[in-house]
């Protein structure tokens, strides 16, 4: 009993010596280097260039006939205004009617360019919820140190905050040794199919392929990752993909006193229960293992212990992650119902009943793997199960290298202008214009330069978006020295 005493507490020693040597040893993966340089910039200029913006309308609807797409011409004339000098140095080019592309051409052509995005479009406004907004949402209202409106942090807030570093300079006269490209599309909102699209065939076409982009779809986050006091600058290297499926069950019509023993909505229902029922599972991939690893060093000594062997504490850390929905997307490819029809009037049983459940891939998910999912959990002849062919199926994108250079270099400028915040690569649950450029580089990666809490994060796609002044100088601020840095030789 003695040796088996002694050899199970040898075993406890050893796994405890290996869990805290590769706690200790756990590199910090923070990007080095000296605070970049303040700008001289008139924070209340720019915010009133924003308020502009966000007085033009240009709203995606889901059916394109609701569009008004001649207030997009009015942005385009709007920018060439507001920035006489970008419009002027730069060669502009309108792809497919609404969507721009600038050029700067760098000393260098030999070196392939760096290519910044954001869109023009935004989402409309809920009518149902147009009393929560505390300003008119198309009025651009300066108020209380903030820009308020529809599209001031999706995406016009980055599209200004890009235009002004360029103009700035111009007007200190840089002149780039790698060519800088600006992508605006005019339709993300509904999938880019009609402008990011276009443009990435363009450069396709052109033989361009970028160092690498950088696009929306990470921010600094505020109180939002648990354990971290820390803002954190989240640059998402991958995306999840989407996939909506529709589930139909038709049955017999009829009078209501007569009903037979299943209805085509209760059959639905069914189906539908148990698909909430069972879930897909959790997985810690690539960019969520890589995201837990450069944030652990910030994290309280034991916390520190779990991220550094998540070999062992991989289950307990799901565990915790899962009961967020916030970081439960991180993890899974999750199930949303958000859509259920049937049924005309409360006394006639319905012939068809439908509903459509929208699903976010993880990275290490395709769309057929979640087809059979379905079909597998639901097992029921009698529902009628079709992916729907919309403009917004996409599997999950590639997953860019957090160890490369072009990362790095984007890392580094974060972490240089806002020196206070962790710099970590993580996931994009949501879905960007990248999509349509995924072959056109390995280097991808999703970040704007705004301060976000999770009240702030409720305001994308809601009511009272809004940016402060000073953050939006800071963001300006971070597009000027990111350009610099990245086209240098």
């Amino acid at each position: 009993m003695k040796k088996i005493a002694l050899s199970i507490l040898t075993l406890v020693l050893i796994l405890l010596a290996v869990l805290l040597i590769r706690t200790f040893t756990l590199p910090s993966r923070q990007p080095v280097g000296e605070p970049l340089p303040a700008i001289e910039l008139d924070a209340n200029e720019i915010a009133n260039h924003l308020a502009g913006a966000l007085r033009i309308p240009t709203v995606s609807h889901q059916d394109s006939a609701a569009n008004d797409d001649s207030q997009l011409n009015r942005l385009h004339r709007y920018i060439a205004d507001t920035y006489p000098r970008l419009n002027t140095a730069l060669k502009k080019q309108t792809v497919n009617r609404y969507s721009l592309l600038y050029t700067w051409e760098g000393r260098d052509t030999s070196l392939a360019p760096v290519l910044l995005m954001a869109h023009l479009d935004v989402v409309p406004i809920d009518s149902n919820a147009l009393d929560q907004w505390q300003v008119d949402p198309f009025a651009g209202t300066l108020r209380e140190g903030y820009v308020w409106g529809r599209g001031a942090l999706d995406d016009k807030g980055s599209v200004i905050s890009i235009l002004e570093a360029v103009e700035g300079l111009l007007t200190v006269g840089y002149q780039p040794q790698r060519t800088l490209l600006i992508a605006l599309g005019h339709d993300e909102e509904v999938g880019g199919q009609e402008g990011a699209r276009h443009v990435a065939d363009y450069l396709r076409a052109q033989g361009i392929r970028p160092a690498f982009i950088l696009d929306e779809g990470g921010a600094i986050v505020l109180g939002v990752m648990p354990g971290i006091s820390q803002p954190v600058a989240m640059v998402a290297i991958g995306e999840k993909g989407s996939v909506s499926i529709e589930l139909t069950v038709s049955g017999t019509g009829g009078h209501s006193s007569m009903p037979p023993e299943h209805t085509a909505i209760g059959v639905l229902s069914t189906a539908i229960q148990r698909l909430e029922a069972n879930r897909l599972p959790a997985v810690i991939t690539t960019p969520v293992h890589e995201m837990l690893l450069t944030l652990a060093p910030a994290m309280s000594f034991p916390q520190r212990v779990v991220m550094a062997n998540l070999w062992l504490f991989s289950r307990a850390v799901k565990k915790r992650m899962v009961a967020s929905p916030s970081s439960n997307a991180l993890l899974r490819t999750t199930t949303a119902v958000t859509m259920f029809n049937g049924g005309v009037k409360e006394n006639v049983l319905p012939p068809v009943a439908r509903a459509v459940v929208n699903f976010r891939l993880r990275p290490d998910e395709q769309i057929t793997d979640i087809l059979r999912h379905v079909e597998t959990v639901i097992d029921d002849p009698r529902v009628t199960v079709t992916v729907l062919e919309n403009r917004f199926i996409r599997e999950a994108s590639a997953i860019s290298d957090p160890s490369s250079p072009s990362y790095q270099l984007v890392a580094k400028t974060i972490h240089r202008v806002f020196p206070d915040v962790i710099v970590a690569p993580g996931l994009s649950v949501g879905g960007t214009d990248t999509k349509h450029y995924a072959d056109l580089t390995d280097n991808i990666y999703r970040f704007i330069p705004f301060p976000l809490t999770k009240t702030d994060l409720k305001r994308i796609h809601g009511a009272n978006e809004r940016v402060s002044l000073t953050d939006l100088a800071k963001a300006v601020t971070f597009y000027t020295h990111m350009i610099k840095e990245a086209t240098k030789e």
